[in-house]
């Protein structure tokens, strides 16, 4: 039996089992399959889109993404954590008493599956008693589409109580100053509440280490001076995915966040599983539950792989495709799985264009990305380390994307666009006909790791 027979006969015996048992389906992994003794993949692009690529068997090193682990009754799971929290009072204790109540939830660029913690609360709570400030950062406010996707079915009741916090303009109230010299500027909405609910997902951060958490704060409620301050230490090498101790932004938020100790938060904290349903929710007090998700998040997106590959497809899938800025996570993701020398390709529609564009404006200053990081060390703007990023990926590695954007925007990012996963696949292996393709197909969230 050759290897593609047998990789073909391992994919056939697979079984997902969903919450109720029987299939679990789903448009945004398809299994690779042998045909004519190449792997038939198909690649997820956009939201309800994907492309197929082909190829051959010896070439074929696998593919990854966040671990199957097993799952139960979706509401079931959320209803248990807000029933014991890791630490701290009930929802319904720490709600007792509070005159204004203000939810911070992610905006639409993250897969948080805020609409299903909603869900469960309307049958413990009355939502419209609440105000909700969606924690965009330094992100643009959501559309109409990403409210919808936010709040679910609870949008029409609730969307004249919402508020897209905005960096740049909305009123924020300093509250102090971190060891590193971040000063801790938040929305006054959150500062004036009396209780906080946080609802939020964690997943590895390719700087910050985790979302979640603290992150709902700063960025997600912060100044556009906060957020610049902090993001700054990003262009230190210890700020890294999966790392805490040690990472420089990750301690400068926990530190800038200790001027709220007082605040009286109740945080929801989500790990999905691969397919985004829910896996673990994690309750109660900001840092035990942080601490806690962060465990059940190592159980699903570090990925262990056997050795580097000569040529990595890392997928930012929908809803982390929206532009390059967001986009850029994936490449970093996927660049562990990377040999030096080799070509990474990243796959996203960056259906908004490029989004900041000041690291895109940095990132085509000089055709050599040595000179983008030697410029960039001389003053950091916010955006900057997104070009960092890709400018030290581009030292050791040839980059290739598969976008909607103008080719000559990439090409000045020091990135060689591709219509197709396809064609870029193709050009990669006439550069080397014996190279390793591996594939990341949610490269956003997913870390892999030499075993």
């Amino acid at each position: 039996m050759s290897t593609c027979d047998i990789r073909m006969a391992a994919l056939l015996s697979f079984r997902k089992i969903g919450p109720k048992g029987g299939w679990r389906s789903t448009v945004k992994y398809a299994f690779p399959y042998c045909f004519h003794g190449q792997m038939r993949i198909t690649i997820p692009y956009g939201k309800d889109e994907g492309q197929i690529l082909y190829i051959p068997d010896e070439n074929f090193a696998g593919t990854v993404y966040p671990k199957d682990v097993p799952t139960g009754d979706e509401r079931q799971e959320i209803r248990r954590a807000l029933e014991e929290p890791v630490k701290g009072p009930t929802l319904e204790e720490f709600l007792e008493g509070g005159e204004d109540i203000v939810f911070i939830v992610n905006d639409g660029t993250r897969p948080t599956p805020t609409c299903k913690v909603l869900d469960a609360l309307a049958e413990r709570m009355d939502l419209t008693k609440a105000h909700y400030l969606v924690a965009t950062g330094a992100h643009r406010a959501p559309t109409e589409e990403e409210y919808r996707f936010i709040f679910g079915k609870q949008y029409d009741s609730l969307k004249g109580l919402i508020h897209s916090h905005d960096a740049r303009k909305d009123r924020c109230e300093f509250l102090g100053t971190s060891k590193n010299g971040t000063e801790m500027h938040v929305n006054e909405m959150a500062v004036n509440a009396d209780r906080l609910v946080i609802i939020t997902s964690v997943e590895p951060h390719y700087f910050a280490g985790y979302t979640g958490g603290r992150k709902s704060f700063l960025p997600g409620v912060a100044s556009y001076k906060t957020i610049e301050q902090n993001h700054r230490l990003a262009m230190r090498q210890e700020a890294q995915a999966l790392v805490l101790d040690g990472n420089p932004v990750h301690e400068d938020m926990m530190d800038a966040l200790s001027v709220v100790k007082d605040k009286p938060i109740f945080a929801i904290q989500i790990v999905l599983d691969r397919h985004q349903g829910v896996y673990r929710v994690e309750a109660g007090d900001l840092h035990a539950s942080f601490d806690a998700a962060v465990r059940h998040a190592n159980e699903v997106f570090s990925v262990k792989i056997k050795e580097k590959a000569d040529v990595v497809v890392t997928v930012a899938p929908y809803p982390m495709d929206v532009d390059l800025y967001q986009s850029q996570k994936a490449l970093d993701n996927g660049k562990w799985a990377l040999k030096e020398g080799g070509t990474i390709i990243m796959v996203s529609k960056c259906r908004e264009g490029i989004g900041h564009e000041t690291f895109l404006q940095q990132l085509s200053q000089s055709p050599d990305p040595r000179v983008v990081l030697e410029n960039l060390a001389k003053e950091y703007r916010l955006g900057y380390h997104k070009a960092a990023k890709m400018a030290e990926i581009a030292v050791w590695a040839r980059m290739f994307a598969v976008t909607g954007l103008d080719p000559k925007l990439l090409r000045d990012a020091n990135m060689t666009p591709f219509a197709t996963v396809q064609e870029a696949v193709d050009a990669a292996l006439k550069d080397d006909p014996s190279a390793k393709v591996l594939i990341s197909m949610d490269g956003s969230i997913t870390i892999p790791r030499v075993d």
